[in-house]
């Protein structure tokens, strides 16, 4: 049974993830020890103890998510032994494509926390709050949704920022042109169309100021190869060349995050027949059923989790 790990992304945060994974597993609770470090905060007690208005801010909920997922792969290792090389692939949607490059030893710890915070920081000084926004266009095809953006960038810049699932496709841009683009979305049928609760108009290119901050700060990170090939937003393929990772993950920033496209091929040409989400939530696994059929995905958040994935894998060995 060929095996993937998938890292999710911002809004799965919730106050309390991985705590109990830092009680069973020392090695878990050390990998918010690194990332507290590195940061220089407690980053863990705003992750178990909240407030969620506080930990769901950018800058807080990207490298939490981060460190929620490598938590999980450290008890994997400490307590049932499987490692990142179980997998034939790792891919991670949006921020989680660092948890990815992290679990598969491209980054360190580190660097992926400060990597996050820089990159959290960026995105919302990059366009001032209230200017951006982004949407949800549910129950249309691409070509349906890219029709409503044409639309919309009368007004602005609109475009298409999350592929995520069969009907589920996110717009993100100026505020003006996101609103003319969901009037334009329901005036062709679309049955919902809605603004989202976020601070900024992710992976557009209004991110730009983000992108080239992300630029610097990439140029002096150490990226190794990753001891799996990591399925990239930006390619929707499999990448291993550390220079062409550095160059996707400022391209991400602006560019549209390709995560059905991405399963697709996992589970297609990649051969890919399980999908475990390491960290926070259900949100991929969900993606997963409504993308390609005749795959399992399972979400790895508490010891439960991972005490019965590791019994899976054993009685398929």
């Amino acid at each position: 049974m060929a095996l993937a790990f998938i890292f999710p992304g911002q809004g799965s945060q919730a106050v309390g993830m991985g705590r109990e994974l830092a009680e069973a597993f020392p090695a878990a609770r050390a990998v918010y020890e690194a990332v507290d470090e590195a940061l220089g905060e407690k980053l863990s007690a705003l992750i178990w103890d909240g407030p969620i208005e506080t930990l769901t801010l950018t800058q807080n909920a990207q490298p939490a998510l981060m460190a929620t997922s490598l938590a999980v792969m450290a008890a994997l290792k400490e307590g049932f032994s499987i490692d990142v090389t179980a997998a034939k692939f790792v891919a991670g949607h949006s921020l989680g494509e660092y948890s990815a490059l992290a679990a598969a030893g491209a980054l360190s710890i580190d660097d992926a926390a400060k990597l996050l915070r820089l990159r959290g920081q960026s995105m919302q000084k990059a366009v001032p709050v209230g200017q951006g926004a982004m949407a949800a266009i549910l129950g249309a095809e691409e070509a349906q949704v890219q029709k409503a953006v044409e639309a919309g960038s009368a007004a602005g810049v609109v475009q298409i920022a999350n592929d995520n699932a069969p009907g589920q496709i996110v717009i993100s841009g100026a505020k003006e042109a996101v609103e003319a683009a969901i009037e334009a979305a329901k005036a062709d049928g679309i049955r919902k169309a809605m603004l989202l609760p976020v601070s900024a108009p992710f992976h557009c290119t209004l991110m730009q100021p983000a992108a080239d901050a992300m630029a610097e700060a990439l140029k002096a990170a150490t990226i190794n190869t990753p001891k799996v090939p990591v399925v990239t937003n930006v390619s929707a393929g499999p990448v291993s060349d550390p220079e062409a990772i550095r160059a996707q993950l400022v391209e991400q920033v602006t560019g549209r995050v390709r995560w059905r496209e991405s399963v697709i091929w996992m589970a297609g040409e990649g051969g890919i027949t399980r999908f475990a989400e390491a960290g926070a939530g259900k949100v991929l696994s969900g993606m997963l059923k409504r993308t390609v059929d005749g795959v399992e995905g399972v979400a790895l958040n508490g010891p439960a989790d991972l005490e019965a994935f590791a019994a899976s894998l054993k009685g398929n060995a």
